[in-house]
């Protein structure tokens, strides 16, 4: 195993953090052995890169959204077109970097014409992420949106209705909250996204 091609894979620019390498080694190798070539869903044919997630593979706080766009599929990376910036700006506010927190989406594959994701995708692709989250161990996630927050938390409750308060999974809080393209489309709706944002820094002991 390369540490260049970790950093490759996970898209960090320190991939080795604390000097504790078990975490990164068991995503590497599930990410290898498991989800590098998978074709399990029609979301594969069209693909020019898997978006697998990255940032700190011990993270205490996770972020969770739908699926990759078009620049996150050209890159290979999580958020990094303009919602992506949005989402990095929401995460300093935070008093957190980008390399703090790992990012990851329901699905891997980039739907066509951005659609949502379809319920067949998503029970495809979704264990990939449960696995995902069961070894980075994060204390905190938030859902950006309404289909990771459903997905996750199996609940057909509108975004509107369950963000602003944490929910449970499997022992981790869950904050859902607006999705960052959803924020540049309706600006209005970004002060009550900081507000669920602050909720999770008074937990972490960040305010």
């Amino acid at each position: 195993m390369s540490e260049k091609f970790l950093k490759e894979v996970f898209g960090i620019e320190e991939i080795f953090i604390n000097s504790n390498i078990k975490c990164e080694n068991e995503l590497y190798d599930f990410y290898l052995k498991e989800v590098k070539d998978c074709n399990k869903c029609r979301l594969s044919k069209n693909r020019t890169n898997l978006v697998f997630g990255e940032g700190n593979p011990n993270a205490e706080l996770m972020f969770i959204g739908e699926g990759p766009g078009a620049d996150e599929d050209k890159q290979g990376r999580p958020f990094v077109g303009r919602a992506g910036q949005l989402l990095t700006k929401m995460i300093e506010a935070m008093k957190l970097k980008r390399d703090d927190v790992y990012i990851a989406n329901i699905v891997k594959c980039r739907p066509p014409n951005n659609r949502a994701p379809l319920n067949d995708e998503i029970s495809a692709c979704i264990p990939y992420l449960h696995r995902q989250i069961e070894i980075i161990k994060p204390k905190y996630i938030i859902c950006l949106g309404s289909i990771a927050a459903s997905a996750l938390l199996n609940t057909t409750t509108a975004i509107s209705k369950i963000r602003g308060s944490f929910r449970d999974y499997k022992g981790i809080k869950v904050m859902p909250t607006f999705h960052p393209a959803y924020l540049l489309r309706n600006p209005k709706m970004k002060k009550l996204a900081w507000e669920d944002l602050q909720l999770v820094m008074k937990e972490m002991g960040l305010l």
